[in-house]
């Protein structure tokens, strides 16, 4: 099998007419005569347009379909769209959009893929029952790749122009599903849901509704990233939603949260506080404690488990796995399903109530208070109790 080499192709004298050149993905390109500043500077741009193109020649591809555009772009964003060596969701959601093009435009040509054909992929989106906003962030990503073709001169850039004419679906002017806005959680069911719980997913509910941070932040939590040294903890996530954007993220953590936490800390510094291996341990010994079968018959502690099971608790708990213990909880305590998300509305609202907007905007993290205004929840009854002396 030959050596693939990723060498830089090198700068050369073509000895029949004494330019300089270079080969590149099988074809020769002349730069010059040999050995001028000039064909040293055109080496240099055609090489890293090369490189940066992927080695490949970045030129217009004539009859590029749209399957063949997204398998491209579908390359890029596995190692683009990553977070601490791992493929983040959008990836998902990328190819989740790729599908309703596909199947109706997989064959056109990319550049002949207009406003109309965007259209009825937006058509057969709301047919298939998706919400308004998912249908406009699914367009988005359309439009992205798209985009992308035009930046590595795939397709015309006019293409990608004509599509941006496409607007998005307003809200009361399609029939696209319209979906309920996510409002706080009632304490009364929270209380009600935590004896429910396993132990340490309690404790996850816990601390975030004492401190209003992100069910992905609870999950992620580690000893190493929690400053004890002052009186209120301050905790900052190896990673966080907004990283990307060159924000810091702070948690600070008050005496009710670092009652719940103060336990967790007591393991290595890496590792992570709310691990289901832990929760699993426990609901085994629970299990033990409450046996009545006598020891001398039947299974052992330990016997019957299975040497290489299919799945095995994790090292830590997923925003996912997380909602889907809070979701069995509700249905064992007989009380409406609710998710993590909703804590974080309700400690935006009672903080806002409290303190004013500003300080709701600095707890949840948010870079906009029009962020904030989505989580936090305007306080109706206090206008009631306003209006109840003024008007």
């Amino acid at each position: 099998m030959p050596f693939l080499s990723k060498s830089t192709p090198k700068y050369r004298k073509h000895r029949a007419s004494g330019q300089a050149i270079v080969t590149l993905g099988g074809k020769d390109f002349y730069l010059g005569p040999h050995g001028t500043r000039v064909s040293r500077d055109e080496y240099d741009r055609v090489v890293a347009e090369w490189l940066q193109n992927g080695r490949t020649i970045p030129t217009p591809e004539a009859g590029l379909t749209v399957v063949e555009l997204f398998a491209a772009y579908k390359r890029f964003a596995i190692k683009y769209y990553r977070k601490n060596g791992k493929v983040t969701a959008e990836v998902g959601c990328i190819l989740q959009a790729a599908k309703f093009v596909q199947r109706l435009y997989g064959r056109t040509e990319a550049a002949e893929f207009g406003p109309l054909a965007l259209q009825a992929v937006q058509q057969r989106m709301v047919d298939a029952g998706l919400s308004r906003g998912v249908i406009n962030k699914a367009c988005g990503r359309i439009k992205r790749v798209f985009k992308w073709g035009v930046a590595h001169e795939m397709i015309p850039p006019g293409t990608w122009q004509a599509l941006q004419t496409v607007p998005g679906l307003r809200k009361g002017r399609s029939d696209a599903r319209e979906t309920a806005p996510i409002l706080p959680v009632d304490e009364a069911t929270v209380d009600q849901t935590l004896p429910k719980l396993p132990e340490v997913v309690a404790d996850m509910v816990r601390f975030e509704r004492f401190t209003g941070c992100r069910p992905g932040e609870v999950c992620s939590l580690r000893p190493c990233d929690v400053d004890a040294s002052g009186e209120i903890w301050a905790y900052r996530p190896e990673s966080h939603k907004t990283e990307h954007h060159g924000r810091a993220r702070t948690i600070f953590i008050g005496p009710r949260a670092q009652a719940v936490l103060r336990p967790y800390l007591l393991r290595e510094k890496t590792a992570y506080c709310f691990a289901p291996q832990d929760s699993e341990r426990k609901r085994r010994r629970e299990m033990h404690d409450n046996r009545q079968t006598p020891l001398e018959y039947g299974n052992r502690p330990g016997t019957n488990r299975k040497r290489k099971p299919k799945r095995s608790p994790g090292k830590c708990y997923t925003k996912d796995s997380y909602r889907r213990a809070i979701q069995r909880a509700c249905k064992l305590a007989g009380v409406q399903k609710w998710h993590p998300n909703q804590l974080r509305h309700s400690t935006g609202t009672e903080i806002r109530k409290r303190y004013g907007l500003e300080a709701a905007q600095v707890i949840l993290g948010h870079a906009s208070a029009d962020v904030t205004q989505v989580y936090a929840e305007r306080d109706l009854q206090r206008a009631a109790d306003i209006m109840r002396e003024v008007g």
